[in-house]
């Protein structure tokens, strides 16, 4: 029970978002210190540092706390919400000005915001709402879905004489990849309004689960020529299994979601049919977590939800927004920093 439980919080992380090391340019758009006071020391409790997500979130957080000359203290509860809250209770203990918290589980936080509130400590959340939080960093998934849809049913009308069988790998025990495989059912309905469903699994985020599930559906049914993943793993490993099943890929696009890491511009450059990715730009999460790490420590009326940007990217137009060489990555803040955010979620 204890290992499938810490299989399905792994894969929770996976669904909120291959290990790459990130460069950060285009910075000069964000480089200004934002007004009030700057806090000299932030604590972050991060849920999992060895997921990539994870990484390149840190990568965001050093990088601008870097520039505001902030001292950035990071501790890995490593799946364990007893050592996340020790972790965050020593940060406290030792007088940060902020603490940033990215929940193992949303309960088991709920202490550490009491405690913080206790200590007169601000606390930004990331990815996960906790009851009793002042604010919560993170995108919007329904809507992150729908663009994707949006953008893959462009290219079904435009090259795939508009008829659409989708092949959707999910994960429905968590809420996020629910809303993104429901937000890509609608987004490409907008563009191909009998656009059918034919199989919406459970691919529970991992890339070999869902090449299994994905082979399993299409040996029972191969007429598919949209692949949906609610993140990069789901989306490659549905493509691995139509490829071993010798299917026509010139008949096929694939839509991903997370941008977590380089995995899917490898896809894109190959210039096959992993043709859209719904990115939600995890460097960009961490920037803007140390941002309203700011605000709050300048008392600012800050929003419950800071909703942080997502963009379906195509082949076409993915390297405005990144560029890569070898492994290495960076990020083009001028074009990130430019793309508009939802006031509000469309679905929670």
């Amino acid at each position: 029970m204890k290992s499938k439980k810490i299989i399905m919080i792994i894969v929770a992380i996976f669904v909120v978002f291959s290990f790459a090391t990130i460069a950060f340019g285009g910075e000069e758009k964000k480089a200004e210190k934002p007004a009030g006071k700057i806090p000299k020391r932030v604590g972050y409790v991060t849920n999992y540092a060895m997921h990539e997500w994870y990484q390149n979130v840190m990568k965001g957080m050093n990088a601008r706390a870097d520039m505001l000359g902030i001292e950035l203290d990071i501790i890995d509860a490593n799946l364990d919400m007893a050592k996340e809250v020790s972790a965050a209770e020593d940060l406290m203990a030792k007088g940060v000005d902020v603490l940033i918290i990215t929940p193992v589980e949303q309960k088991g936080a709920e202490p550490i915001l009491k405690k913080a509130k206790m200590e007169g400590i601000p606390v930004v959340i990331e990815a996960s709402a906790v009851e009793g939080m002042t604010t919560l960093v993170a995108i919007c998934d329904y809507d992150c879905g729908y663009k994707g849809g949006v953008e893959t049913g462009k290219y079904v009308k435009k090259y795939l004489k508009g008829k659409a069988r989708i092949l959707s790998i999910d994960l429905p025990m968590l809420r996020p990849c629910i809303l993104r495989c429901d937000g890509f059912e609608d987004g490409i309905r907008t563009i191909i309004p009998d656009a059918e469903v034919v199989h919406r699994l459970d691919g529970q985020g991992l890339k070999d689960h869902a090449l299994q599930v994905s082979t399993d559906a299409l040996t029972a049914d191969p007429n598919i020529n949209v692949i949906y993943g609610c993140n990069d793993d789901s989306a490659l490993g549905a493509l691995q299994a139509f490829r071993a099943a010798g299917l026509d890929e010139k008949k096929l696009v694939v839509c991903g979601t997370g941008g977590e890491g380089n995995a899917f511009i490898h896809a894109m450059r190959e210039g096959g049919p992993y043709k859209v990715e719904a990115a939600m730009f995890p460097e960009k999460v961490g920037y803007e977590c140390i941002d309203m790490a700011v605000k709050l420590y300048n008392n600012e009326e800050v929003p419950e939800h800071y909703v942080t940007p997502t963009m379906a990217l195509t082949q076409d137009i993915w390297d405005d927004y990144y560029s890569l060489e070898g492994e290495v990555r960076t990020i083009n803040w001028d074009a990130v920093n430019a793309i508009p955010t939802e006031d509000k979620c469309a679905k929670y």
